[in-house]
C-alpha cells in the first residue's frame, strides 16, 4: 500500500488539491514540480526544469505541462487543467480518481469506462523525465493526444508571446525536438511507440494564470507555446512512455530504462524513509561538484549559511556519509572564499564551520586529521573578524563582534520591505557572538592538541577570555531571565526570539551553565510549537501569526512570528543537554506534527516554515534542506539518548 494517497473527493476539490504539490528532484539539479492534479499554480511549477551552466547555473523551465486528451467514438475528453484568470479550462481534474505519491507520483483518471494512469519519474542522474501512461481499462480503444506547453525561461521569470520564438520543430526518432530561443538546449520529446506521430500546429495559449502568484500580488500571467500534439491509438493493456530530455535518446529502450530506474527506488514506508530520501536529493552533484540545494523548487544551490547549517544532518545523521560531508565542505570552502574570509551579509555563517567540525569529530572523525585539513580555514575565518578586514562586522575591544550596515540585514533574519530590513538587528547579535566564542574555543583547543602554533595560542586565548567575561554582562537580562536578542547603541533589545538558543546549543557556551535552564524556559514559554519554533513571541506587537497574503504581508511574518522547523534542532539539542534521555518523549512530540503534514504542501516533503498561529499551516519552500536536516538531527539525538538510557 502506498505511503501517501488521496481519494477522489479530495482530488476534485481544487481548494484542497491545488495546495498539495508533486515535487521530484534528482542529482543533476533538475526538478519536476506541479500540483497533484497537474495544474500549475506557481511560476516555478513545470514538468521539466534543468540547471543550465551556460546561463550562470540557474534553473530553466523547458516543459510546463503535457496535456492529455482522449478521442473516443468522435468525442474528445481533455484531462489537462489550466487557470485563465478566474476560469479553469479544461477541467481535467474532474476525471481524477486516485493519486499515489510513491514510489513515484501516479495519477489515475476515469473517463466513462476508460481507466487511465500516468506516472512521473525523473531519472536520478541525468536530465530526463519519463511519463508513463497505462491504459488500464478501455473496452473500445481510444486515440490519445498529448499537447506540450513550452516556456523556455528562467524559473523566476514569466514569458509572453513574441516573434523571436522559434515555433518550428526538428523530427527525431519517435518524436520531435524544440528550441524556442538561441542558446537554449533542445527539448526533445520522444515516445516509446513508433505508431505515435507529431502533428505540427503551433499556437500560443495566452494569459495562463498562476493562482499562488496572483494571491501574493506578483506578476502571474504568461503565454505558453503549444507547438502541436503527439497522437496515437491505445487499447486496454497498452502502455506508453514519453521522454523529455535535452538530447535525443534511444526511444526503443525507454521501457527498460524506466523499469530499471523504478526498481532502484527504495521503498518509502514512513517519515524516516522520507527524510533519508530527501537528504540524498538535496546533495546536488551537478558536473561532479557536490553542493547542497537549499530547497525546492526556487531556493538556490551552494548557499553558504544553508549549507553549513544543513550539512551534518543531510550527511552524517542521514546515514553516516562522511565522504559526502567532506566533499561538500571542501567544495564550499573552495567556492566561498570571499564570503568566508572577506565580506558577506551573512555575518554569522562562516562561524558555523567550527560547529560542523565539532559534529564531525563527535560522530567519530579523527580530530588530528580534521584539524590538519581544516584548521587553517578555521583560523583564517577568525582572523577575518579582526578590525580592518570586514566592513560589515568586526571585533570590538571587549572581544565581542559588532555587525552593522545601514539598512542591511546581516543575520539570517533577512527579509526586506520597501528596501528596508524588517529585522535589521544592528550591533551585537546574540547568535553571532555565541558562535564566535565557540569557534575561538574550538580553535584554541585543537591548535593546542594538534597544531602547536604558539603565536596563535598567545593571541587568541586572551580574546576567548575577554568574550567570556563580557558576553553575559552584555546580553543577560536578570529581570526577564533570558538573553537580549541583540544589543545596539540604545541598549538591550529584549524581543523574545529563538536566536538566544544558540548560546546554549554551542559546544562551548559563553553563558554560565546555571543560566541555561532559564533561557530554555523563556523560549519554550513564548516560542515553542509542535511544528517549529516561532521567530517572535505572540505577546509582541510586531508578531504576525499567519504567513499569508501579499509579498509585504509574508515578509513581515517571515521572521516576526512564523515557526521555522530548522530551529527545532537547537531547541531539542538544548533540551537533551538539560534533561538527558528523559527528554526523548518531548522531542518526539515536538517533531511529530511535521510528519503528520507530509500529505500537505509538498507531498512527502518537509516544509520550510509554518504559521505561528494554530492550526499552523505549512508555507515557504515545499521541500527545505534546513527542515529535513534538523529533523534528521533530532532523530539522531533521540536514538543516541535512547541507547545511552539502556
Amino acid at each position: 500500500m502506498a505511503f501517501l494517497k488521496f481519494n477522489k473527493a479530495e482530488l476534485v476539490n481544487l481548494s484542497y488539491s491545488l495546495k498539495r504539490e508533486i515535487i521530484c528532484a534528482n542529482k543533476t539539479g533538475a526538478y519536476c514540480n506541479t500540483s497533484i492534479v497537474t495544474c500549475n499554480t506557481r511560476r516555478y511549477h513545470g514538468l521539466f526544469a534543468v540547471t543550465l551552466d551556460r546561463f550562470g547555473g540557474d534553473k530553466y523551465l523547458l516543459l510546463s505541462s503535457l496535456d492529455e486528451s482522449f478521442i473516443v467514438r468522435g468525442q474528445q475528453f481533455n484531462l489537462g487543467i489550466h487557470c485563465y484568470g478566474d476560469i479553469y479550462e479544461p477541467r481535467g481534474h474532474k476525471y481524477v480518481v486516485d493519486f499515489d505519491a510513491d514510489p513515484v507520483p501516479t495519477i489515475t483518471y476515469k473517463v466513462g469506462e476508460i481507466v487511465f494512469r500516468k506516472s512521473l519519474l525523473l531519472m536520478p542522474d541525468k536530465d530526463q523525465l519519463f511519463i508513463r501512461y497505462e491504459m488500464v481499462k478501455c473496452p473500445a480503444g481510444a486515440t490519445l493526444q498529448l499537447r506540450p506547453f513550452l516556456p523556455f525561461r528562467n524559473i523566476h521569470a514569466l514569458t509572453q508571446e513574441n516573434s523571436a520564438a522559434d515555433t518550428g520543430y526538428r523530427p527525431v526518432s519517435g518524436g520531435a525536438s524544440f528550441k524556442l530561443y538561441s542558446g537554449f538546449p533542445d527539448l526533445v520529446l520522444q515516445t516509446s511507440r513508433a505508431s505515435f506521430r507529431f502533428v505540427h500546429s503551433p499556437v500560443w495559449y495566452k494569459g495562463v494564470t498562476y493562482s499562488d502568484e496572483y494571491r501574493r500580488g506578483f506578476d502571474c500571467r504568461e503565454d505558453l507555446l503549444c507547438p502541436g500534439w503527439f497522437e496515437g491509438t491505445m487499447k486496454e493493456g497498452d502502455s506508453l512512455i514519453v521522454s523529455a530530455a535535452k538530447y535525443e535518446e534511444n526511444h526503443r529502450g525507454f521501457s527498460r530504462a524506466y523499469s530499471s530506474a523504478l526498481s532502484h527506488i527504495k521503498p518509502i514506508t514512513g517519515g524516516e524513509d522520507q527524510l533519508r530520501h530527501w537528504a540524498d536529493l538535496f546533495i546536488c552533484n551537478h558536473n561532479n561538484h557536490k553542493r547542497i540545494t537549499a530547497g525546492f523548487s526556487w531556493l538556490y544551490t551552494g548557499l553558504l549559511r544553508e549549507t553549513l547549517i544543513a550539512l551534518p544532518g543531510l550527511t552524517l545523521y542521514a546515514g553516516g556519509d562522511t565522504s559526502t560531508f567532506e566533499e561538500v565542505l571542501d567544495n564550499l570552502i573552495g567556492d566561498e572564499q570571499e564570503r568566508l574570509l572577506r565580506r558577506t551579509t551573512q555575518v554569522e555563517a562562516p562561524l558555523y564551520l567550527a560547529s560542523d567540525l565539532q559534529a564531525y569529530i563527535a560522530f567519530g572523525a579523527n580530530p588530528a586529521r580534521v584539524w590538519k585539513k581544516y584548521g587553517g580555514t578555521v583560523k583564517a575565518i577568525l582572523q577575518s573578524y579582526l578590525p580592518g578586514v570586514r566592513k560589515e562586522v568586526a571585533m570590538h575591544p571587549d572581544g565581542l563582534l559588532w555587525a552593522q550596515a545601514d539598512r542591511v540585514a546581516l543575520t539570517w533574519m533577512n527579509a526586506y520591505v520597501g528596501g528596508n530590513p524588517v529585522t535589521e538587528r544592528p550591533g551585537y547579535q546574540v547568535e553571532t557572538n555565541s558562535l564566535w566564542y565557540n569557534s575561538i574555543c574550538f580553535a584554541l583547543d585543537m591548535e593546542a592538541k594538534y597544531g602547536g602554533d604558539k603565536n596563535f595560542l598567545a593571541m587568541w586565548a586572551p580574546v576567548r577570555d575577554n568574550v567570556k567575561l563580557n558576553f553575559q554582562r552584555v546580553f543577560w537580562n536578570e529581570d526577564r531571565g533570558c538573553l537580549a536578542d541583540y544589543v545596539d547603541g540604545f541598549g538591550q533589545n529584549m524581543d523574545i526570539r529563538p536566536n538566544q538558543l544558540i548560546a546554549i546549543w554551542v559546544e562551548n557556551s559563553p553563558l554560565d551553565e546555571m543560566l541555561h535552564p532559564s533561557v530554555y524556559r523563556a523560549v519554550a514559554d513564548e516560542l515553542e510549537t509542535r511544528r517549529g519554533i516561532r521567530t517572535l513571541s505572540p505577546r509582541d506587537e510586531k508578531y504576525k501569526g499567519v504567513y499569508e497574503g501579499s509579498q509585504i504581508d509574508r515578509d513581515l511574518a517571515y521572521h516576526q512570528g512564523s515557526a521555522w522547523v530548522f530551529l527545532l534542532e537547537y531547541f531539542v539539542a538544548a533540551g537533551f543537554k538539560l534533561f538527558g534521555p528523559a527528554y526523548c518523549k518531548k522531542a518526539e512530540w515536538l517533531t511529530k506534527g511535521c510528519f503528520e503534514d507530509l500529505g500537505k504542501h509538498g507531498v512527502g516533503a518537509f516544509s520550510e516554515l509554518y504559521d505561528g498561529d494554530p492550526p499552523q499551516e505549512p508555507h515557504g519552500a515545499v521541500s527545505s534542506a534546513l527542515s529535513t536536516a534538523a529533523l534528521l538531527t533530532v532523530n539522531y539525538l533521540m536514538n543516541k539518548n535512547r541507547e545511552e538510557e539502556k
